[in-house]
């Protein structure tokens, strides 16, 4: 079966609490977006020494360093070269130099702020689609991934629910135009409920091949509300694709991670009540 992990700020952002918890429920893998009082990306010299002291204390490892690169920016209005390009390229760098320092092999990437229309014909060429946005984000992330090859990582660019990479289906059309190995997809197909791509097989079979990171979680979607309710897992809208993943992912030997996205809580709970609420099913399922 798959490796089960854990996005550790849904736990705790006290980065040492959050290990306890995770030797708790025997999870060998950490995923580290928010530590202590800062993003990942943005720690010290001596914040990551005492972050590789406290995972080879606790027994586990690093399996993606997932700070929000390249997120929510505009396509028409970033460019190469640029302030805010280059201000996120500086945070890559750091992130890579951490990944490293941590051994870790993955670091997140976003694909920039949502166009909606991307494609079409018929007409809506000239009158829907937003024209060259496709072209302009491999653009803007050409630069990272010769980042990333230089370093010696693998990017993975998340699946997001307001990005320009939404669905199982963009991830790998951009990984194959990219043509790069150190460009693979970080698939959460909850965030692709929101674009209306079924998680299994739709979402699934899109990824054989360039998938190398999975976060899990189960919501509910009310998208002409645009309204998103997280859920205790296996309670939602998710729920009905959990089983036919799993089994996917163990047949096709899977060999990275399933990180747990503990983003849900308990009404006048903490995330960490919603982690706890949520990780019996999520092992049994994943586990």
């Amino acid at each position: 079966m798959a490796r089960l992990g854990v996005i550790t700020d849904g736990i705790s952002r006290e980065f040492e609490h959050a290990l306890d918890v995770m030797r708790e429920h025997g999870l060998r893998y950490a995923e580290l977006q928010y530590v202590w009082d800062k993003e990942v990306g943005d720690l010290d010299d001596s914040q990551i020494g005492r972050v590789g002291d406290l995972v080879r204390q606790y027994g586990v490892q690093v399996c993606c360093i997932s700070r929000h690169n390249f997120a929510g920016m505009g396509v028409g209005s970033t460019e190469v070269g640029g302030e805010a390009h280059s201000r996120h390229m500086d945070a890559l760098r750091r992130c890579i130099a951490e990944a490293k320092a941590l051994e870790c092999g993955l670091v997140r990437i976003m694909s920039f702020r949502k166009e909606m229309i991307l494609f079409g014909s018929g007409g809506a060429e000239a009158w829907n689609v937003a024209t060259g946005a496709w072209e302009k984000v491999k653009a803007l992330l050409g630069p990272a991934v010769e980042l990333a090859e230089h370093g010696g990582v693998t990017l993975v660019v998340e699946t997001g629910n307001n990005a320009m990479v939404t669905s199982g289906w963009l991830g790998r059309k951009l990984v194959e135009e990219m043509g790069s190995d150190r460009l693979r997809v970080l698939w959460d197909p909850g965030n692709s409920l929101y674009c209306a791509e079924p998680a299994f097989p739709d979402g699934y079979e899109a990824l054989r091949g360039c998938l190398a990171h999975i976060h899990i979680k189960d919501l509910r979607v009310d998208i002409p509300k645009a309204s998103v309710e997280q859920c205790r897992f296996g309670t939602a809208h998710m729920a009905p694709y959990f089983e036919d993943i799993a089994r996917a992912l163990d047949r096709d030997r899977f060999s990275g991670v399933v990180s747990l996205e503990s983003v849900y809580h308990p009404v006048d709970g903490s995330f960490e009540d919603g982690f706890r609420a949520s990780f019996p099913a999520f092992q049994r399922i994943f586990g």
